[in-house]
């Protein structure tokens, strides 16, 4: 069910019933979505943590503070007009030295609400300092409040997963929050598989249509509803190793792209050339779209998960973290992964990682020989703070994470820590 938001531009007073209302009132429609959304397949939906009345108190008052002046970053504006096309993690640095810290400024308590207040395009958002802190508001404080204007209210309804902002841009995680990267392997071994091509090709790309067939026992037949008939398109089931100890953590399916199932089996009745009828299997019609390689005869299709609302903050992990980069998503062949690219690692929901968590990647310092004087035993570099990554999917041993800044190319085995 499409949730709706009321925009209001009649303003009395800081007194008056305002943004901070309707925030709150976003903010539990999100949390409600997201226990009603079904979880992908094989994922991890953040967990509700069970908190004592001290840690509650205790989160209240970390966010009552906000932030200390001196995390503000250099030059952050007293306040900002949201616009289309930011992100949660972009404002929060445009305020912040470390983005990360970004619950404290809004004054969030992490321990009882799981979701963001969420920010629209057009609000504008006003950082006050009181003392040796600062806070981020979406209206002004009484005592910062100009004198009034009333003016006629005016509604408008939109969609509230349309317009709230994102944490990230969009673009380069939207796929993994749809796509069951993680699957079991006799599962994909039991989808339904493309078995022919149109034109005698052999291999298939966006726009083409393919056939494909299902098990005897679960034929691909056509779904009562548009949902029903979308699929994604795997390939293989790769091994996700733990670099240090060699452990398989989980299996990673190649996505190749979305489907959708025109006609569903069937059989149909021909001539058999001796003056009647054979019964022949018809295989279901496939359209491909949205493809990210060539697809192929054996390929699986896997049913489309629901969309699931990304209510979640860049903040830093509640407890320790030590992790490591276990593979570069996307290419088996490439041994460096750049900013913007997605990275697996070997700790996941069990962990206590959560989508949200803000990591700092460490190079491991490289042993060289000593160039001052032969014959020196060789030397360790230091290992080095390298970018920062945030966590936004989760699964039980496994999590992706995006490359939000980095100096040097990350490679499988480098470290991933609590943020500094």
């Amino acid at each position: 069910m499409q949730q709706t938001r009321n925009h209001m531009t009649a303003f009395t007073s800081a007194r008056r019933t305002g943004w901070g209302t309707l925030l709150a009132g976003a903010m539990l429609v999100a949390a409600a979505q997201a226990q009603d959304q079904p979880s992908p397949a094989g994922s991890v939906p953040a967990a509700q943590p069970h908190t004592t009345a001290q840690q509650r108190a205790t989160a209240q008052q970390v966010a009552e503070h906000g932030v200390p002046l001196q995390e503000l970053a250099p030059g952050a504006p007293d306040s900002y007009s949201v616009k289309r096309g930011d992100t949660l993690w972009g404002i929060a640095g445009l305020f912040l030295k470390h983005p990360w810290y970004w619950p404290q400024l809004w004054g969030m308590n992490r321990e009882t609400i799981h979701n963001p207040h969420l920010i629209f395009p057009g609000q504008t958002l006003y950082l006050e300092k009181d003392g040796a802190y600062a806070r981020l508001r979406s209206s002004r404080s009484a005592a910062a409040e100009p004198d009034t204007v009333r003016v006629s209210p005016r509604t408008r309804s939109d969609s509230l997963a349309d317009v709230a902002l994102p944490t990230l841009n969009p673009d380069l995680v939207e796929p993994f929050l749809a796509e069951p990267l993680v699957v079991d392997p006799q599962v994909l071994l039991q989808a339904p598989r493309v078995v022919a091509m149109t034109d005698d090709r052999m291999l298939m790309a966006s726009g083409d249509r393919v056939y494909a067939r299902g098990s005897a026992k679960s034929p691909l037949l056509a779904g009562s509803t548009s949902a029903s008939r979308r699929y994604r398109v795997f390939r293989d089931a790769t091994a996700l190793k733990d670099p240090g100890t060699g452990e398989v953590l989980a299996y990673e399916a190649q996505y190749l792209g979305q489907a959708e199932l025109v006609r569903g089996e069937s059989m149909e009745d021909v001539p058999d050339g001796k003056g009647g009828h054979t019964s022949k299997h018809v295989p279901a019609t496939i359209d491909l779209s949205a493809t990210k390689g060539e697809i192929q005869a054996g390929d699986r299709l896997l049913p489309a998960p629901a969309r699931v609302f990304s209510g979640y903050v860049p903040r830093a992990p509640k407890s320790d973290v030590d992790a490591r980069v276990v593979a570069l998503y996307g290419n088996a062949a490439v041994e460096f992964a750049a900013q913007n690219q997605v990275v697996s690692i070997n700790k996941g929901a069990q962990d206590g990682i959560e989508p949200g968590y803000v990591l700092s990647l460490v190079n491991k310092g490289a042993s060289i020989a000593d160039g001052t004087e032969e014959g020196k035993p060789a030397i360790k570099l230091p290992n080095e703070i390298n970018g920062t990554a945030m966590v936004f999917r989760t699964f039980d041993r496994v999590s992706y994470a995006l490359i939000l800044e980095i100096r040097n190319a990350v490679r499988v085995g480098d470290r991933l820590v609590n943020p500094r």
